[in-house]
């Protein structure tokens, strides 16, 4: 039987698409997990839901995409011996989550046959369990000295998908480093770069010339993780990359609307990307993703539907992912979210635009609702409410 879910009421639907980043709809249907159609409800078939859930007005968005986190196992990270953190930000929004390398695993393997083995694992047992119904996106390797071509086939045969951060690991050598993103690249693996000043012992300063010639997918907190690079070296990036641009919560702040105002002078914008960078030494940020939209809608000047885009449709495009756009047949997640209450602005676009968090109602991941009211989130003016299912 397919499970039909129709959500009314809808005050506000945001697209995820920077081209067209507010929609002219205030209802949407999902069947069995994915996007079936939205417009206004008098123009949709609505008979015959599971659930039904009444929006009362809040606004709508695809869920929030973390770019750039460094999971362990399960709902558990060492980093800061904490518990329930990926539950924690459902709660702020976020229902993708992508590794960047699972690299605080106590005693990881550096050897070519155990660092291949925890990749496996790590994106076995993130596939087999998904905390709280969020997905998580790991088995991201650090690259070592001694792989060979044959070690990516193997990781992609095996279902890896992502590579973990550059530099992480052995390899500190750009010529090293290229030849073996174009291995990952041959065999479908998505390549990061980590960019700056070193973050955790044995890591080490990569600099803009490196990250150039090693032609990462992704330039991984382009803003630091967590020193940044100098002024010149980053704008020299943003001129010469055509791969994502990832702002990170746990950089430099200065540095991130440095990135984005460059980014949109280049006609760049849909090449940035957020993440949190988290767990690490700064902690864990449930709320990472909305700090950054509402940061870089305030001071960095960019309306806030279209920061929305930043934490979710341009991940999508840019990671290739069946979520985070309001498209037909992509993954049914939401975050439902209104204003928060008694803060400044006369709508939930204005308030982030002013720098204010929204608060969050409801998170819906594959058609299914995960969360109520969020615990870590302020209040919000309104809350949606399941009225059927």
């Amino acid at each position: 039987m397919s499970q039909k879910l129709v959500i009314k009421n809808i005050g506000q639907m945001l697209s995820g698409k920077m081209e067209d980043p507010i929609l002219d709809a205030d209802c949407l249907i999902a069947i069995d997990g994915k996007i079936a159609q939205w417009g206004k409800e008098r123009d949709l078939d609505c008979d015959g839901a599971d659930t039904v859930v009444d929006a009362k007005g809040v606004t709508l968005a695809p869920g929030l995409i973390d770019s750039h986190i460094h999971p362990v196992v399960g709902d558990y990270t060492p980093r800061q011996q904490q518990l329930h953190w990926i539950d924690s930000t459902l709660n702020g929004g976020v229902t993708t989550l992508i590794s960047a390398g699972e690299v605080h695993m106590p005693g990881r393997p550096k050897d070519v046959v155990g660092l291949k083995a925890m990749a496996i694992a790590a994106q076995r047992w993130y596939e087999n369990f998904r905390p709280s119904g969020v997905k998580v996106h790991a088995g991201a390797p650090v690259i070592e000295h001694g792989m060979e071509e044959q070690d990516f086939k193997d990781l992609a045969d095996a279902g890896v998908t992502l590579m973990g951060e550059v530099g992480l690991g052995t390899v500190k050598d750009g010529k090293t480093a290229r030849q073996m993103v174009d291995w990952a690249r041959k065999y479908g693996i998505q390549s990061t770069i980590h960019t700056g000043g070193p973050s955790i012992p044995g890591s080490g300063l990569i600099d803009a010339d490196m990250v150039l010639e090693t032609g990462t997918d992704v330039v991984g907190h382009i803003n630091g993780g967590h020193s940044a690079l100098p002024d010149d070296q980053i704008i020299c990036l943003c001129e010469s990359c055509k791969a994502a641009l990832e702002i990170v919560h746990n950089g430099n702040e200065r540095a991130a609307l440095l990135t984005l105002n460059t980014a949109r002078e280049l006609g760049k914008l849909d090449q940035v990307i957020l993440g949190t960078d988290g767990p690490a030494g700064s902690g864990v940020q449930p709320l990472g993703i909305l700090r950054m939209i509402a940061m870089l809608s305030s001071l960095g000047n960019v309306p806030a539907e279209i920061a929305f885009c930043f934490g979710n449709g341009n991940t999508a495009r840019q990671r290739k992912l069946d979520t985070g756009l309001i498209e037909a047949g992509f993954c049914a997640d939401f975050v439902l979210m209104d204003q928060a209450q008694h803060a400044p602005g006369n709508t939930l676009l204005e308030s982030v635009q002013l720098g204010n968090l929204p608060g969050v109602g409801m998170t819906i991941i594959d058609g299914v609702v995960r969360t109520g009211r969020s615990r870590n989130t302020p209040p919000a003016n309104r809350l949606p409410e399941v009225v059927t299912g």
